[in-house]
Order: structure tokens, then sequence, then C-alpha cells
């Protein structure tokens, strides 16, 4: 195995890490709100330009774009003569690119004679020069042709804005020494979030809420054999539902703030058209390579199909209906045999969640390569939805059985901008740590939050950076840590068996009736189903110990209260579940009886006061 993917030891390193990052961010969070507010009173102040000719819901087609050209723009600008030179010179595209990157450093180029300094200058001209511009981008640079720029181009000139709006963009530097990628990022999800919010719609589908990325970064890099400060590292980081960019942008941030020196090449895919323009846009200005950003569904067409990673990380949409893609992702689950994403398992097309789990799962780095981890933010149907032997419940069996799960951290209600339901981060890891071997940590972060000053939508609180420390400890700490935020079961604690039990049915006479060969038959509507944990009576057998496990079960639990009732031992299934609240639940004792008479007495005497008050 190479240098580039050894995987160091160094225990104690992941909470002083997070603990230097979350000082980092502390240090800038009130620019950053600031730089974003400041952009976005300027974004919106040119919105308002459009009102009448557009609705709000369209307002996104014209900023989002040119927001990102002017971005664009103010990065080429230095050497806009230096790449002019070069494409007089070089005619195809391909040594265009290289030659420009030898120059500039950059891999994107644009060859127009156009730009903001000059567009105005011909009046008349300025929808075709425009567009123009657009059209001289390097090939990778396509983000404009998804937000169909040029209908809107066209719409804003017969509307008489298309110079009013050129002349404000041109006022502002856009350039990354004034505005950092970290803030541009910021700026565009506050933008989106603004704009759907004028338009009465949800914008939990573009974006995640930094606070919970955060959390995420710092779980998925905190493993503690994984030495991320080695000299030059090449790392790989994998998001399939890449939104905006949100969690590749902070894990690269994570990471270089760790060590300056190391690299991590970023890929993603998206289906949302204007989340991949601005996705695209935001590697582009890093200078990162544009084409490991891909368009289309990561469920029906995998982009990088054959490609593993070190890291992969995503925030699959809750609850969506993939009844459109049914067909092709069983046929794809049918060709690809045991060993395709699909093979263990497939969810009810209510809910995909399990779909992306289970993609990310076979993204990983093959553990002889040095072996990959996941980070996934799911809400809490995957935990247990799904009777035994159903899809989602064979998902978690595969899962478990080949000891992938890692860890599973609850987050505070009100996390996210439009829904208040509970959500967990899973973390999944093909070379654990031997500690962690054959063991799951599931982690109860729900009291770790802070509330805001004013809610954004459905979401009232925030992971501070003393919340997420505090998080990460734990999981650090690991079987050290406090046992009322944390518990390490092992993988069979969450396994069972599903047994269906007989009772006989009986005749008119009252007695058994028997079938040919004198056995009694079952009665369906006395037929009931038990779930045996893999764990009762304190076995660690597992699988193999079901017919003894099963047996003392049910001699112990049932045959006392249904003496005549036996086992069909042809139907029993075998289930996995995850009951995370129940682990964590704590009992309160009822109020002592005295004490309730005691207060219902007095609500009686005074509504018996009330009611002479009333008869006077």
């Amino acid at each position: 195995m190479d240098g580039g993917h050894r995987r160091g030891r160094r225990e104690g390193r992941t909470a002083r890490t997070g603990l230097r990052w979350a000082s980092r961010i502390c240090r800038r969070v009130i620019l950053v709100r600031s730089v974003v507010s400041a952009l976005g009173s300027f974004i919106w102040s040119i919105a308002d330009q459009l009102r009448g000719p557009y609705r709000p819901n369209q307002y996104g087609n014209v900023i989002l774009p040119l927001t990102i050209l002017r971005r664009l723009d103010c990065i080429l600008e230095p050497d806009r003569e230096t790449v002019r030179a070069l494409a007089a010179k070089y005619d195809t595209p391909s040594r265009l690119k290289i030659e420009v990157k030898k120059a500039t450093g950059r891999p994107f180029y644009n060859t127009s004679n156009y730009s903001f300094a000059n567009l105005l200058a011909d009046a008349d001209g300025l929808a075709d020069n425009l567009a123009d511009y657009i059209d001289r981008f390097s090939p990778d640079v396509d983000v404009f042709q998804y937000f169909d720029f040029k209908k809107e181009i066209l719409a804003l000139e017969k509307a008489e804005l298309l110079r009013e709006v050129i002349t404000s963009f041109k006022t502002v530097d856009l350039h990354p020494d004034v505005v950092s990628n970290s803030d541009m990022g910021d700026a565009f999800e506050y933008i989106i979030r603004k704009f759907n919010e004028a338009a009465n719609e949800t914008s939990g589908d573009h974006y995640t809420p930094r606070d919970a990325i955060r959390l995420l970064v710092d779980l998925l890099f905190a493993e503690k054999d994984a030495d991320l400060t080695e000299a030059g590292i090449v790392r790989t980081l994998y998001d399939p539902t890449a939104g905006t960019g949100g969690m590749l942008a902070l894990a690269e941030e994570h990471l270089l703030a760790q060590n300056p020196d190391a690299k991590l090449s970023l890929y993603g895919q998206e289906y949302n058209p204007q989340s991949y323009a601005i996705c695209k846009s935001d590697l582009l200005a890093k200078g990162h390579d544009a084409t490991n950003i891909a368009f289309g569904n990561t469920l029906t067409d995998d982009a990088f199909k054959g490609r593993q990673f070190d890291f992969c990380m995503s925030n699959p949409p809750y609850g969506v209906d993939w009844k459109q893609y049914a067909k092709a992702v069983t046929a794809e689950r049918d060709s690809a045999g045991p060993y395709g994403r699909f093979a263990p398992g497939l969810p009810s097309t209510s809910d995909g969640q399990m779909l992306f789990l289970l993609h990310l799962a076979h993204k990983m780095r093959a553990p002889e390569d040095g072996g990959g981890r996941v980070g996934i933010v799911m809400n809490g149907s995957p935990l247990f939805n799904g009777a035994a032997e159903s899809g989602p419940s064979n998902i978690r069996k595969w899962l478990l059985e080949n000891d992938l799960v890692d860890a599973i951290v609850a987050l505070p209600t009100n996390m996210f901008f439009n829904t208040s339901i509970a959500t967990y981060i899973w973390i999944l890891d093909n070379t654990k740590h031997p500690e962690r071997k054959g063991l799951v940590q599931l982690i109860d972060g729900t009291l770790f939050w802070t509330k805001m000053r004013k809610n954004l939508g459905a979401k009232g609180r925030e992971i501070s950076d003393a919340d997420r420390a505090k998080v990460v400890k734990l999981y650090s700490d690991f079987t050290d840590a406090d046992p009322d935020y944390s518990k390490v079961l092992r993988n069979d604690e969450f396994g069972y068996w599903t047994i269906t039990v007989e009772r006989p049915l009986l005749g008119e006479s009252g007695n058994p009736v028997v079938d040919r060969k004198g056995k009694p038959k079952p009665d369906p509507v006395k037929r009931d189903t038990e779930n045996v944990p893999f764990t009762f009576g304190g076995s660690t057998a597992g699988v193999a110990g079901k017919v003894e496990v099963v047996q003392a079960y049910f001699e112990a639990e049932l045959k006392p209260h249904v003496p005549n009732a036996w086992i069909d031992w042809a139907k029993v299934k075998i289930g996995y579940e995850i009951p995370f609240t129940r682990h964590f639940y704590k009992y309160v004792p009822p109020r002592p009886l005295a004490e309730i008479d005691a207060d219902l007495e007095k609500q009686v005497a005074k509504i018996l006061d009330l009611l002479r008050e009333v008869e006077k």
C-alpha cells in the first residue's frame, strides 16, 4: 500500500484537531456573517430591479448565473490579455487549456474580447456581446447552459433591464481576495434560501446547515488511525448529492486547516441544474478539476462507476419517492449480481435514503487499498423501518454483519431549514481501528445545541463550536465516554429472530383438530409473532444460536402463558434494527399518589371558590 493511503496510529489527535478547527471557525464567524449579509443585501437590491417582469420564484434564473459570471470574470481579469494571446496562437481547446494552465495556474479560461470591463461600451450590442462572452468559456465551463441563461438574456433585453442589471453587477468585486471561497459559498446558499422564501418554496433540497456539516466533517475525519497530518498526503472526497458544494467545501477547509500541504481531490454528482452549476463554478474558482463534478441522477446513472474514494459524505433527501426510478434501480440490482451496490436490499419506494446509504457503502476505498469512511445524514426511519427480511432490515443486516457501521449520532431537532424532525449522522468504516471492530457507538447529541437569536425557517437551533467539540470528544473517548450520552454495543445486539407462534385449532368438542399425520392444525386467528433478540439470556452466539436462544425464549416467555403453543420453525426470519431512543431512555418515576391527590384537591378548591363567586 503506498504512502498516500497509509493509515498511521495517532491517539488523541481527534479532539485536538477538532478543537483547533473550531477555534479557527469561531474567529471568522462574525466576519463571514458580515460578508454574507452585505453581499445578500446587494443581491436583493438587484432582485428588486426585476420586480414586474419577473416573479419571485424566477429571480434566481437571473441572479444566480450572473453572480457566477461576475465571480469568474473577477478571477479571469488579471490574465485576460495573456489568455487572448494564447488563444490566437493555439487552435485546439485541449492544447490551449494546457498552455493557459502553465501561464495562469487556472484550469479554465475565456477567449472572448468582452468582459464586464467593456460590455457596457456597446449599448446596442449588449445582449449579443454578453452571449459571446458566455460562449467563449473553455468547454468545461458548461454551467450557464443549466440555467438556460441565453433565454434570460433575451428576456432581460426585452424588458429593458439588461443594461441596468449588468451595471449593478459591475460595481461589486467578487474576486477571491475580496470574497473568499468559503464566504462565497455561504453567500450562494443565503441567496438561494432568500429567493425560495420569497417564492414560498423549500430550500432544504439545496443545502445542509453549515453547523451540521462541520460536525459531520469532524466525525468523518476523527478516526484515530487516519493520520491526516502526513506531509504531501493526497485524499479523495465524494458527495453523490453535492448540492451547491457546501459539504465538499467545508471538508476541504477542515483538512487544509490541519495540513496546508495536503491535497483533497473533490468529486460530486448533482441532479438539480442550478445547484450543479453553482457547485461546479465554485470548484472552478478554487482551481479544482471541474470535470470531477457530474450532472445527473446518482441512483440511475452513477457518473463515477467503478471509482472508490477515501472519504464519502452526503445528505440525501428525506422521504423522497423513487417509484419513477424503481425500474432502473431494480434492473441494475438484478444484473449486477451479489456484489452490486443495491444487492443487499431495496427500501420502500416511498423513501430512497437507504439507496444512497448503500451507494456510499460501495464507494468506500477497498480495505486492501487503505480503506474508506462515510458520513451520511438521514432521518430516523433507516434505523428501524421494515420488518424482518424486508429490504431495509436486510440492508441493516448487510451493514452490521460486514462490520461497516462505526457510529451513529443523534442530532438536535429543529436543526434544518425545512424540517424539525429527528436526524442522525451515520459513520461507516471498512477498516475500523482494532478497538472498534465488531462494535457500534451510539451517541446522543440531542442536548448539545445553542438557541439561535432568530429562526431561519424551521431552524431555531445550531451546534456551536463548543457543542461540536463535546460530541467529537464523546466519539474519541469511545468506551470511556459518558454513558449518559454514549453507548457501545456489539453488532449482534441489533439482531433478532421473528418467530411465528401457533396455537391449535379447536373443534366443537373443544379438542384440537388434527391433520392426517395426527398433528394439531394451527388456528390462523390465534397465530402470533414474537421478536427474539440474538442476545436473549446473555447469549453471544448471534445467528448461530438460533435454535438454542429461540427455544429458551419460548420456554421462558411464552410457554407458561400458552402451554399448547408451538413454534413454526419454517417461518423464522432474521431481522436487524437500531432502536436508538430505547438505549437512551431514562425512566422517570411518576409522582407519589399523595402528591397528585393534594394537587387535585387544590384545583377542586379553586373551582369551588370560582363557582361561589358566580353564584353571588
